[in-house]
């Protein structure tokens, strides 16, 4: 369940475009084009997020190293999450948005 946490977590952070711009690119363009970005990083990340949540529950009881393992998930949580923002972020700029500055 811990995947879908993740997941969820990064889409509701992306719940709108963003600051993406396009010239003639209309709000609703924006937003599907964001969307489709959106889902595509979730397929890509999906595999490294399952993996993850195996290897932590797999040292769940080793209470000796508690805290070496929560650490440890919430590295593999933000290291899932900047990839996600990664593939977003060239999936919006190959389809020509851009951030203002």
């Amino acid at each position: 369940m811990r995947v879908w946490w993740v997941a969820l977590a990064l889409l509701a952070g992306c719940a709108g475009a963003g600051n993406w711009v396009k010239p003639g690119a209309d709000a609703a363009s924006t937003l599907h084009d964001y969307q489709d970005c959106r889902a595509m990083a979730g397929s890509a990340v999906k595999t490294d997020a399952d993996i993850d949540q195996d290897i932590l529950a797999t040292r769940h009881d080793d209470r000796q190293r508690a805290s070496v393992f929560r650490l440890q998930g919430e590295a593999m949580r933000q290291h899932t999450t900047d990839r996600a923002a990664a593939i977003v972020d060239t999936c919006m700029q190959a389809k020509g948005f851009a951030k203002p500055r």
